[in-house]
């Protein structure tokens, strides 16, 4: 088991910077949460979305940005979805309702 990046009360990340692919994962890990491809794919459309916009999308924009149903994001991950998309994305956590 790989040795974990400094991360906050919540889980995420103190620093951004620390991300890797395989830190997100081993993060997911290491709290018993499930990553199949579809969820990993929506972390790195996020990542993808917040380089080119500097934020964290509300939920309604990111599923627009994935072109999916809002309800089918949530049904996928089982809570709100931007919470564990953004801490295993090593983004910052998101503002508003999560």
């Amino acid at each position: 088991m790989m040795n974990l990046p400094e991360r906050d009360g919540d889980g995420y990340l103190t620093d951004m910077g620390d991300w890797t692919e395989e830190v997100g994962r081993a993060m997911a890990l290491a709290d018993s949460f499930e990553l199949d491809d579809e969820k990993w794919g929506q972390i790195l459309k996020a990542r993808e979305y917040y380089d080119e916009f500097s934020s964290v999308p509300p939920i309604r924009k990111f599923a627009k940005y994935l072109e999916a149903e809002q309800t089918a994001v949530f049904k996928l991950w089982m809570t709100g979805p931007m919470k564990p998309i953004t801490k295993y994305g090593g983004l910052p956590k998101p503002t508003g309702c999560v």
